[in-house]
């Protein structure tokens, strides 16, 4: 560790990582869980499909709310209080998830859900400017926000195995001791003391560079929650078994947890990271194009339509907020890491109740893997003109030295 009154670094590197990648995963859980147990919670609750978008949006509309202030009040509170927060509140929402029997129950446990995400970036990246050190901050970023991803495949391998055994809500339950684990644990890591940082400011709006990182992440928020939460039901839906399409999402997880590792560790020596931003998003949306040709006796356009979507749009919420630990032009971190996650949540929170209300209407599938790629097409353009930005800053601060 970096403070000179904890133990050396390497002993506690592990606990170090288990606890951001459990700060990341965690939280996300929720999407994950809605997506993999899709089939099970619709026939159980007597649902249709569709609904489940609006779940995924009490989520992520109070994540991307919170945001905005979220990176103040990890300043005020430390790393350590805002651990115990985040844990504290994932493990009253699967609670209550494991205990309702009403599809509003499952709304209230989502948006509980939401705190924690609006907490886990900023908490997780001033966790790593603390206490990582400058030559694997990259690696550790990359590796916290796998975390995610880990969600995913826990949540594909898992869920579906316990949901057929224990019911849907046993399955979910089994979460809540483990958070309470993790914040005693996130205590070890942490720093002893905490100043309180005054935020009393108000908020500085996002620069020019900031606001097109922002609307790459909105544009790639939107596909990610419509995609990873209607497929395995799309895949169901043309005659996928349900454990296998719980499957799906675990394959998305796995390729997500490769992807995030490796390309955020490359991205960081790149001159200009935004290039692989742009290049990401595109093979992204060829994926969720070659999703659309998947027939009841043709599964293989949704597999790989799955890995594609993990090992491309998934690494983009990592490379960004690489980005921001970086390069302080684009904003004080905390608040730039909240902002950041304003624009991804917020994707997120309308990108699966749009998709719900498509397929719930007379457009179909067809319509909406359309639509997912035309806004992911928009997210590389958006990341084009970020490129020319950040190339004119760096163009003219060369100029005035």
């Amino acid at each position: 560790m970096t403070t000179t009154n904890s133990p050396p670094f390497r002993a506690v590197l592990w606990r170090l990582n288990v606890v951001l990648v459990s700060a990341m995963s965690l939280p996300m859980l929720v999407l994950y869980a809605m997506s993999s147990l899709g089939p099970f919670i619709t026939q159980d609750l007597h649902i249709h499909p569709g609904l489940l978008g609006y779940v995924i949006f009490s989520s992520f509309a109070v994540a991307a709310l919170l945001s905005l202030v979220a990176g103040r009040y990890v300043d005020r509170l430390g790393s350590r209080n805002a651990l115990l927060l985040l844990f504290l509140v994932v493990a009253l929402a699967f609670s209550l998830i494991g205990f309702t029997s009403q599809f509003s129950g499952l709304m209230s446990a989502a948006a509980l859900c939401g705190v924690a995400q609006a907490l886990a970036n900023p908490v997780t990246n001033l966790l790593i400017a603390q206490q990582v050190p400058p030559k694997q901050k990259a690696f550790t970023v990359g590796l916290k926000q796998s975390g995610v991803q880990v969600a995913a495949l826990f949540a594909g391998l898992i869920l579906p195995t316990l949901a057929s055994i224990l019911g849907w809500r046993n399955a979910v339950v089994i979460i809540v001791p483990l958070c309470l684990l993790l914040a005693v644990t996130s205590t070890t890591v942490t720093p002893n003391t905490h100043t309180p940082k005054d935020n009393a400011l108000p908020l500085t709006a996002p620069n020019q560079r900031l606001s097109l990182l922002m609307g790459v992440q909105f544009c790639v928020g939107v596909s990610l929650s419509a995609f990873v939460i209607f497929v395995p039901l799309f895949a169901h839906h043309l005659g996928m078994a349900k454990p296998l399409a719980g499957l799906l999402i675990a394959g998305f997880g796995a390729m997500g947890i490769l992807s995030r590792i490796l390309l955020t560790s490359i991205s960081a020596k790149m001159r200009e990271e935004a290039v692989l931003l742009a290049i990401l998003i595109a093979v992204a949306a060829l994926a969720v194009l070659l999703t659309t040709h998947a027939t009841p006796s043709r599964y293989w356009p949704i597999w790989c339509g799955v890995i594609g979507m993990g090992l491309t749009a998934v690494a983009t919420n990592a490379i960004a907020m690489g980005m921001l630990i970086r390069d302080p032009t684009l904003g004080a971190l905390t608040t730039a890491s909240g902002f950041v996650s304003v624009a991804f949540f917020g994707g997120f929170a309308v990108g699966a109740p749009i998709f719900g209300a498509i397929i719930n209407s007379s457009l179909g599938y067809g319509v909406g893997w359309k639509l997912l790629c035309s806004i992911l097409l928009l997210g590389c353009f958006i990341a084009s003109l970020l490129i020319v930005a950040r190339h004119r800053a760096t163009r003219a601060k060369s100029q005035t030295i």
